[in-house]
């Protein structure tokens, strides 16, 4: 008899997969709405991602959700909205 999938996954990882404020390295701009895990990183609220954002240089705060794994088994962030 099959398991339910509610079983094969740890409370652990169903909570990774939600909204978070980060900051992303994107140099092209806001043209992209997914993003590679080495590109992003976690802050603990919008004032702290919005702090430190650096436009010039290509980082841009926002909030994403992630990450997730790819079919090619990368971990993505997917763009939600860019802060500022």
């Amino acid at each position: 008899m099959a398991e339910a999938i509610s079983s094969l996954i740890s409370d652990t990882e169903a909570q990774l997969v939600k909204p978070r404020y980060v900051v992303i390295y994107s140099p092209a701009g806001k043209g992209r709405k997914r993003f590679p895990e080495n590109c992003v990183t976690e802050h603990d609220s919008e004032a702290s991602a919005l702090a430190a954002a650096r436009p010039e240089d290509g980082y841009l705060a926002a909030v994403a959700s992630g990450p997730s794994r790819s079919s090619e088994g990368f971990r993505l962030y997917y763009l939600v909205r860019w802060l500022g």
